[in-house]
């Protein structure tokens, strides 16, 4: 399926599976149209009468720029058509172009921005019809007149221009003389007491509000005024740090504590009764064993190895090898030998093998690969790594038949400068 495109942007919108290996470039354009979008100031040289200002699909233009400031050297007042006629724009307006402009989009109401002036306007992409309106006319107003938003002292006559009748306690919350209780209700809608306003005004607090505010021991009172309902002795012990009682940790957890749920808490040596508290079953020596290396594998119950005096490791369970299943792309196949032990590749295309991630030098890395002809008998070639020493020099050949099967071993003891390659296994299909 092959791309479209944002309606109001052009943005490309990449399909599924299309522009392989340039889906980059696709991407780095849509970005680059999202900078326009966000925060883009487009200077726009106008001339003669007319402007063209388009927004083409998959591309950078200038119907893009966020901010237009327009320029030139226009002959009269310029018509400036936005196109295609179905886009929503917003734009942010700058004329010095030394003529009126008239934004258009379609035979529905254009704009004019006057010499010298700014405007903010929308395009309604309505089609033939589209129309222009200008944002920020009814602003206009409003600045001429409401000025007064920047001398607190006429703060009645801004909030009269923006359509609202200000109450004097209203304007003592904005212009900073101390707050009385009417303030106090406008802010939380119940009725203030003079306790709430020594807090917030400043004036000498009573020794309740200090408790609260300066960290000093909380009484039962002021536990009251944070939650409504009379304290305990238990309560004040959360709050200032004494140590927790059983009565305490009730209060946290809603269950009657045990000397073992304390000792958790409080840093003494944890007992078995503890650790059964965490899993939630009687914890037995074996299992503790399990997270204990000294005494790892010593036990059936464990499963796990064990090793003799000299370090030889005995599996009791047998060994089972990890097998991986590689694929080339772009003719390029990676066999990581971290991947497992055993691995194959049925080749679909001409392929030249790496091996990565050996064992450091002195260390061993090894693995079996299965080769596979793909069922079109196109005899698919392999490049090796020129790393690879084969028995007397030669390299073997693949079977070219369809389906044939090619079994290799590969080992390497110094860290991959040189692997020893053997064909096991020759047309086993």
């Amino acid at each position: 399926m092959a791309s479209t495109y944002a309606v109001n942007t052009g943005i490309e919108l990449i399909a599924d599976g299309e522009q392989s290996g340039t889906w980059g470039d696709t991407t780095n354009t849509n970005l680059q149209i999202v900078d326009r979008l966000t925060s883009g100031v487009g200077s726009i040289a106008l001339s003669g009468t007319t402007h063209t200002l388009s927004t083409s699909d998959g591309a950078l233009s200038e119907g893009q720029y966020k901010v237009l400031v327009f320029g030139g050297s226009p002959s009269g007042t310029n018509t400036v058509t936005v196109t295609p006629n179905d886009q929503s724009k917003q734009y942010f307006i700058v004329n010095n172009s030394g003529q009126s402009v008239i934004i258009s989009q379609g035979s529905g109401s254009n704009v004019t921005v006057v010499d010298g002036s700014t405007d903010i306007i929308y395009c309604d992409g309505a089609g033939s019809g589209a129309a222009v309106v200008s944002l920020s006319s009814n602003l206009s107003g409003f600045l001429t007149t409401a000025n007064n938003l920047s001398d607190l002292a006429s703060a009645v006559t801004a909030l009269t221009n923006l359509g609202l009748t200000a109450t004097a306690a209203e304007i003592n919350v904005l212009d900073g003389i101390t707050a009385d209780t009417a303030e106090l209700n406008i802010l939380d809608g119940v009725t203030s007491t003079t306790a709430e306003l020594n807090i917030l005004d400043g004036v000498t607090a009573d020794t309740a509000e200090l408790n609260i505010l300066d960290g000093v021991t909380a009484t039962t009172a002021e536990l009251n005024i944070l939650d409504g309902v009379t304290a305990t002795a238990a309560e004040l012990n959360i709050l200032d740090g004494v140590t927790a009682t059983t009565a305490e940790l009730n209060i946290l957890d809603g269950v009657t504590a045990t000397t073992a749920e304390l000792n958790i808490l409080d840093g003494v040596t944890s007992t078995t009764a503890e650790l059964n508290i965490l899993d939630g079953v009687t914890a037995t020596t074996a299992e503790l064993n399990y997270n204990d290396i000294t005494t790892l594998g010593t036990s059936e119950a464990s499963k796990a190895v064990t090793a003799d005096a000299n370090g030889v490791v005995t599996f009791d369970n047998g060994i089972i090898e990890e097998f991986t299943a590689v694929t080339s792309s772009g003719n390029a196949t990676t066999v990581n030998s971290r991947d497992g032990t055993v691995f194959s590749h049925t080749l679909t295309e001409n392929t030249t093998f790496t091996f990565s991630n050996p064992a450091a030098s002195g260390k061993s890395s090894g693995f079996a690969l299965t080769i596979v002809q793909d069922a079109s008998a196109s005899g698919f070639t392999v490049t090796w790594p020129g790393a690879v020493a084969w028995p007397n020099g030669n390299t073997p050949a693949l079977t070219g038949t369809a389906n044939a099967v090619d079994q290799f071993v590969f080992y390497t003891t110094n860290g991959g400068t040189t692997w020893y390659g053997f064909q096991s296994g020759l047309d086993m299909s």
